[in-house]
């Protein structure tokens, strides 16, 4: 049994910022890529960014140079940086973290938090 817990989201104003969180816990053997997207009521789910278990990134291109992704050492936890945040940027944020678990590839999804920009 494996989960994704986010955490750090709310309310900030333009031009703020915000870190979001998210940890990984159960029994695995290790995690692979991890990705944050994101939802807005009405619209499709984004892919912000992901991060290979080597530390190679992509962004979209809505948030390059404003958002970095990162993951600590023993890579159960995957962070995102969000800076000079806009009201476009209001979404609910999901993590994605692909598990390896015994000999097979799972990908799990967080529960979600949501980032709420505005004045």
């Amino acid at each position: 049994q494996v989960q994704l817990v986010e955490s750090g989201g709310g309310l900030v104003q333009p031009g703020g910022s915000l870190r979001l969180s998210c940890a990984a816990s159960g029994r695995f053997f290790s995690i692979s890529d991890m990705h944050w997207y994101r939802q807005a009521p009405g619209k499709q789910r984004e892919l912000v960014a992901h991060i290979t278990s080597g530390g190679s990134t992509n962004y979209a291109d809505s948030v390059k140079g404003r958002f970095t992704i990162s993951r600590e050492n023993t890579k159960n936890t995957v962070s995102l940086q969000m800076n000079s945040l806009k009201p476009e940027d209001t979404a609910v944020y999901n993590c994605k973290a692909q598990f390896i678990v015994g000999s097979e590839g799972l990908g799990y999804w967080g529960q979600g938090t949501q980032v709420t920009v505005s004045s």
